[in-house]
């Protein structure tokens, strides 16, 4: 069965963006995109909430068509273009290539999903974390850690939920300061 996994980036205090919707204080440089790109690039999908979906479709089909972008930028346009991606919302009636709608996260129809051969699905976005956490579907966590303190903005973890109890599997520092750190859900 694929696993869900969260994969999402934070500020030490816990922040997933600033004030504004700003994310200019994560520290992807070269070695980090070149990990996220090995990671992601062996997934079977991306599950996306609305904004992160128009976010990421904003930049990524076109992203390697720049002379000047570096090459984990070239890779990651590749892998975004070939992902088959799954895009809950209430608003959107379609969505680019390769991606589909849902109105609502269904724990059935998400356990369906998972019994299909592939890769792990990786979630993005913290309002769609919220609600697969809230579900219990989510079976791990990446969380990059940058060493930053924002002071406010919108907490990865701010609704209530489930308690989880995680067990932590690996962890994994980089040159410019970020460090991951993956839990297992303990079920």
């Amino acid at each position: 069965m694929r696993k869900i996994v969260m994969h999402l980036g934070i500020s030490l205090d816990g922040y997933f963006e600033g004030p504004d919707g700003d994310i200019s204080w994560h520290r992807v440089d070269e070695e980090l995109h070149s990990f996220f790109n090995e990671l992601l690039a062996t997934s079977s999908a991306f599950l996306e909430g609305r904004v992160t979906y128009e976010l990421m479709e904003e930049y990524w089909p076109t992203a390697d068509e720049d002379p000047d972008a570096p090459p984990p930028v070239v890779e990651f346009a590749k892998i975004w273009r070939g992902m088959p991606k799954v895009v809950y919302s209430t608003t959107l009636d379609t969505a680019g290539p390769n991606a589909t709608v849902v109105r609502e996260v269904v724990p059935d129809e998400v356990r369906a999903l998972q019994a299909q051969p592939g890769g792990d699905m990786v979630v993005g976005g913290p309002v769609l974390t919220e609600s697969f956490r809230r579900h219990g579907l989510i079976d791990e966590y990446r969380i990059f850690v940058n060493p930053v303190l924002v002071g406010r903005g919108r907490r990865l973890f701010e609704s209530e939920g489930m308690p989880a109890d995680l067990r932590l599997v690996e962890t994994r520092p980089f040159t410019n300061g970020v460090v991951m750190l993956r839990y297992e859900v303990q079920r």
